[in-house]
């Protein structure tokens, strides 16, 4: 079956231009931090050091800093193996191959998005959004999961070699404060995070009208006659005062 391509009006349907916006937002979400750490100790009495972590093996803010206090207790960046980080893993790092591949699931689901909105009827299209919702949910489910057994093993693999010694193993959150020794640490996603929360929503958004050609001008109109008939239902119901007046002069 010969493919056709939908018309460039099609796109501007919320089931199909929402995908769009959505593939060109996980793609963007790479270029901002997913991670970003504040972390207080007594080394730094009068300042606050600050990582902010990406999609792909780097980390940028004080991790110099921070690599020194993390040693202290065996605590090491960790491994992305397959892709040299911008310091240099320790020998004991835990091993993250994983991270290098990070860039991938993005401009996957990035690709998938756009494949769908490209569907050439509105059945597929409808399958399509289907199976994007859900396979994007399951792919950033996954690493969120992988993400937070990766710091439960780095922080239950201290090295036993660090000078502070009996420092009991712990898990840093994704979200979330800790403190280990004499450090105190507060985790946030950051702006990529966001962007690609951002994605997600509007995948939502585009399922929710997989079943109607609704464009953003349709819902916009709908949404301010609601308004409207909300409004006239707020006042007061009785006579009109002109009629009322008219009768009473009559009289």
């Amino acid at each position: 079956m010969d493919y056709e391509k939908p018309d460039a009006s099609a796109f501007l349907e919320l089931r199909r231009g929402l995908p769009l916006v959505a593939a060109a937002l996980f793609v963007a979400a790479l270029l901002f931090p997913m991670w970003r750490i504040a972390v207080d100790a007594v080394q730094y009495p009068d300042t606050t050091l600050r990582l902010q972590l990406y999609a792909y093996p780097r980390i940028a803010g004080d991790y110099v800093e921070m690599a020194n206090l993390n040693k202290y207790i065996g605590f090491y960046y960790p491994d992305p193996v397959y892709w040299q980080p911008n310091y240099e893993p320790h020998p004991r790092a835990v091993d993250v191959p994983e991270w290098s591949l990070g860039p991938l699931a993005f401009v996957a689901v990035s690709a998938c998005a756009a494949f769908v909105a490209l569907a050439p009827d509105a059945e597929r299209l409808k399958r399509g959004l289907t199976a994007q919702l859900v396979g994007t949910v399951v792919v950033f489910g996954v690493l969120l999961a992988d993400i937070q057994y990766r710091l439960y093993q780095a922080g239950h693999t201290l090295d036993p070699d660090a000078p502070v010694m009996g420092v009991s193993g712990f898990t840093p959150p994704l979200w979330g404060s800790y403190q280990v020794a004499n450090i105190t640490s507060h985790s946030r996603f950051g702006l990529g995070a966001y962007v690609a929360v951002a994605a997600v929503a509007l995948l939502v958004v585009a399922f929710f009208f997989r079943d109607s050609d609704a464009t953003p001008r349709d819902v916009a109109g709908s949404l301010a006659a609601r308004v409207g008939r909300r409004g006239g239902d707020t006042e007061p119901a009785g006579e009109d005062p002109a009629r009322t007046g008219d009768a009473e002069a009559g009289r």
